[in-house]
């Protein structure tokens, strides 16, 4: 993204800080549940809530998909990682301190490969990802003069990766966000779904004259749609470029994103690392992993986007849309494996993308809702194979499958759809076309080729788009020589 100013060109710079709730059925350190929507504090054990006395125990569960979220990113594992106190005041935040990582993080540096709309790829480096706990949750719309507080989410585990500045457009921000989704989907690492809060990130944005050094930033906090990313992203670009150009100078400083209003304000100046006081936590030893450990999860890793991607194109044959869609969810990649296995791979994926997926977004409805099953329709794909039925047929008969939930077999026998084969029948129904059309195939005859395609949809109307088209095709032809 370049911002045209008076005095030239702007650069945006920019990183994410992206916050992922852990999959799992405990919290970072005690046992108290994590299931999302439960009654406020129903969820908070004597850890969570700072009680005098109580030691943290670390969750493996967390460990190991913290390290599968790595594997996944390509990133170092560091089999040593330390758990530091980082100290300030919230009201959720019981203990007065957040158990995190800093100088030594679980997670070294990394990668991740976004697939931008024009076809283009872009590496955007990750610089670390390292284990902490969630505060807890302030409530101001409960009373008109107090603030309550909720602890359900007090020691929840949270992965927090954070990219280098790599990013040059809010779309490339949204791409990150996406493709980074798909991922820890893929392995299951956390659910990815911002609407609960579940993953959510701050945006380091800052900007300069290109070739300069880099800007002074500002950090944008608690971003939770890629659609109020890019928003944030571009207001805050603006904002910055208009102040520089003013003769005024950008103050690091956290700022937060009004959707109502679109644009971002301050909310406090910018800490740094010292301001936290970071220290060890002498209540957790320093977390040691042996290489055994982390090569066993890598053997668990499922294919992931970008190779089953390229396994759909050099394999399958899929053009990159086709495979870009079909594996940037595993759901439907999932769906699209079962409904190809059996049938013609591209096949298989225009009627995924484009039947299955038009009608799915029509009605608003997720792929794991689907009416009809994977399954059903590789068995709709296999009766178009075999000429039970033709493509124009198969398209009504899935309409019913939708809105039904009917297999197409059953389908096309109740309705009697089956597509007719029989030479004699169709050489009926063509002789039928011809004499009601004398003139028209007078005009063939006499040169206007062009004529041919209105006695194959004559035969297929007359038909009822019974008559196989390759066979009325093959006819025709001899019919009208």
């Amino acid at each position: 993204m370049i911002i045209k100013g008076n005095t030239g060109d702007w650069e945006v710079i920019l990183g994410l800080e992206v916050h992922a709730q852990v999959h799992s059925n405990s919290k970072l350190f005690s046992g108290a549940a994590t299931d999302f929507g439960s009654e406020p504090n129903t969820q908070v054990s004597l850890v969570d809530s700072a009680m005098p006395g109580m030691l943290p125990v670390i969750n493996e569960v967390c460990v190991e998909q913290a390290v599968k979220t790595g594997l996944a990113l390509n990133a170092e594992i560091n089999l040593r990682s330390v758990f530091d106190r980082k100290n300030y005041f919230y009201p959720d935040l019981p203990q007065g301190y957040q158990i995190s990582q800093y100088l030594y993080p679980i997670v070294g540096k990394g990668k991740i490969v976004l697939d931008m709309p024009d076809g283009t790829a872009r590496e955007v480096g990750i610089t670390r990802i390292h284990l902490e706990q969630d505060a807890g949750k302030s409530l101001h719309d409960q009373s008109p003069v107090n603030t309550f507080i909720d602890l359900n989410r007090a020691g929840v585990a949270l992965m927090e990766i954070v990219s280098e500045p790599d990013m040059r457009s809010p779309n490339e921000a949204a791409e990150f966000m996406k493709k980074l989704r798909t991922i820890v989907r893929y392995v299951d690492s956390c659910d990815g779904d911002m609407e609960k809060g579940n993953m959510r990130c701050d945006a380091n944005v800052s900007v300069r004259k290109i070739g300069d050094k880099l800007g002074t930033r500002c950090e944008i906090k608690n971003l939770n749609s890629v659609r109020n990313i890019i928003r944030a992203i571009e207001f805050e670009a603006n904002r910055q470029v208009e102040i520089l150009e003013s003769g005024g100078t950008i103050r690091q400083e956290t700022r937060l994103f009004d959707a109502d209003k679109g644009e971002t304000r301050t909310m406090r100046t910018k800490e740094d690392a010292h301001d936290y006081r970071y220290f060890p936590d002498p209540d957790l030893y320093p977390l040691v992993l042996t290489q055994d450990y982390v090569d066993k999860i890598k053997k668990s890793l499922p294919e992931l986007p970008d190779e089953k991607k390229t396994r759909y194109m050099q394999q399958m044959g899929l053009s990159a849309y086709d495979a870009s869609v079909i594996s940037a969810d595993k759901t439907n990649a999932e769906y699209y494996d079962v409904v190809a296995k059996g049938n013609d791979p591209k096949m298989a994926a225009s009627w995924v993308t484009a039947e299955l997926f038009g009608r799915l977004n029509k009605a608003g409805i997720e792929i794991d809702k689907s009416p009809v099953k994977a399954e059903q329709l590789s068995g709709l794909l296999k009766l178009i194979s075999d000429n039970t039925i033709s493509g124009k047929i198969a398209k009504q008969v899935f309409d019913i499958m939708f809105e039904t939930g009917k297999d197409a077999a059953a389908i096309v026998e109740e309705q009697g759809l089956k597509q007719v084969t029989d030479t004699s029948a169709i050489e009926k129904v063509i002789d039928e076309v011809m004499a009601a059309n004398q003139d028209k195939v007078a005009e063939y005859k006499s040169g206007k080729d062009k004529l041919f395609g209105f006695f194959v949809g004559q035969v297929m109307k007359v038909s009822g788009g019974k008559a196989n088209p390759a066979i009325v095709n093959e006819m025709l032809k001899k019919k009208l020589s």
